[in-house]
C-alpha cells in the first residue's frame, strides 16, 4: 500500500510535468553560469522546498497526520525541517542581497498527511542530487563549503523521511545521482505555476516528460517520450548512483535493468552512451524501487 501511493504521487507528478514544463528543445549550456548563477538556482529550489512545507503545516494539524497513520514525532519534525528551509532561503538571499530570486506561485500534489510525506521524501531526493550535480559548477571555496552543509542537511532530510516516517530505507545505495541544472528544473517545473517578472533569468530549461508505465525492475515497461528537435529518442538511460544504463528502446518498451533500487531518474536520449542536453530528448522521469531489509522489493 505504501509503495502504491508513492506511484499515485509519482504519476500526478508526470502529469503535472506534462501540463506545466515548456517543451522546448534541448539547448547547450550556458556558458554565463557563474556562482551568483548557481546560488540563485539553489535559491529558486529552497523556496519551492520552503512553500511546500509552509502549507503543508498550514494546512494539516497533528490531528490530521495522526488521523493518516503517521507517527506521533512526525508532524514537529517536519516543521523542524521547514525552518531548516526557511533558513536556507534566508542564507542564500542575504549571500546574494539585490540578486537574489523572489519566491513564485506554487501548487503541489499532495491531498492529506500521507501524499505530503511520499512527496517530502522525493522533493528531498531531488534536493540532494541537486546540490551534488551543482557542486562541479562553484568556484568560491566559502560558497562550495556552505552547499556542502546544506547538502548534507538535505541529505539528512531525505534519509529521515524514508526511514522514520515512511519505512522504507534511507538511501538508495552507496552513492547519490547527480543531476544537472536541466535535469532539476524539469522536476522543479512542474510545481511552479507563476514567478516575478523581476526574477532574474537562469540559464535553464525544462525537457518534455518522460513517462514509464508500471516500471519493475527486470520487466519491461512502456515509455511514451515526445519527438523534439534533438531527435527520435532511441535509448532510455537510468541514472542510480554514479552509474548511467542504457538501454535500447524496442517496439516502444524498454527494459527496465534489474538490480536498480531506491530513488532512480530515467531519461529518454538519442544516444546509447551520453545522457547530456545535446542527447535528452525527455525526462527525468522518478522511479522508486523501494526494498526491505533483505533486497527484496517491496509490492505495491
Amino acid at each position: 500500500m505504501r509503495q502504491a501511493l508513492f506511484s499515485i504521487v509519482i504519476a500526478a507528478l508526470s502529469v503535472r510535468l506534462v501540463v506545466s514544463s515548456p517543451l522546448q528543445a534541448p539547448a547547450k549550456r550556458a556558458s554565463n553560469i557563474d556562482d551568483a548563477t548557481v546560488l540563485n538556482f539553489a535559491l529558486t529550489l529552497e523556496h519551492v522546498e520552503n512553500a511546500f512545507y509552509g502549507g503543508a503545516l498550514a494546512k494539516f494539524d497533528q490531528q490530521a497526520f495522526l488521523n493518516a497513520g503517521l507517527p506521533t514525532f512526525a508532524r514537529g519534525r517536519f516543521a523542524q525541517v521547514a525552518d531548516h528551509e526557511k533558513t536556507h532561503v534566508k542564507f542564500l538571499s542575504d549571500a546574494l542581497g539585490a540578486k537574489a530570486t523572489k519566491p513564485c506561485t506554487y501548487n503541489f500534489p499532495y491531498t492529506d498527511p500521507k501524499s505530503f510525506a511520499a512527496l517530502s521524501q522525493i522533493l528531498e531526493g531531488v534536493g540532494t542530487s541537486a546540490y551534488t550535480g551543482a557542486a562541479q559548477l562553484i568556484t568560491n571555496k566559502d560558497y562550495l563549503t556552505a552547499a556542502a552543509s546544506v547538502l548534507a542537511t538535505e541529505a539528512r532530510h531525505a534519509s529521515w523521511v524514508a526511514s522514520a516516517v515512511n519505512k522504507f530505507a534511507g538511501w538508495s545505495g552507496a552513492f547519490d545521482v547527480p543531476l544537472s541544472l536541466n535535469q532539476v528544473y524539469t522536476l522543479a517545473a512542474g510545481f511552479i505555476t507563476s514567478c516575478p517578472s523581476s526574477n532574474p533569468a537562469l540559464p535553464v530549461h525544462a525537457f518534455p516528460a518522460l513517462t514509464l508505465s508500471n516500471p519493475v525492475p527486470g520487466k519491461k515497461s512502456k515509455t511514451v517520450a515526445p519527438k523534439s528537435s534533438t531527435g527520435t529518442p532511441t535509448f532510455i538511460a537510468f541514472f542510480s548512483g554514479l552509474d548511467k544504463t542504457f538501454v535500447p528502446i524496442t517496439n516502444g518498451e524498454v527494459a527496465v535493468p534489474e538490480g536498480l533500487s531506491g530513488q532512480v531518474y530515467a531519461m529518454a536520449t538519442t544516444s546509447g552512451t551520453e545522457a547530456t542536453d545535446d542527447t535528452i530528448v525527455a525526462g527525468p522521469a522518478i522511479l522508486l524501487f523501494e526494498r526491505d531489509s533483505n533486497g527484496n522489493l517491496i509490492s505495491s
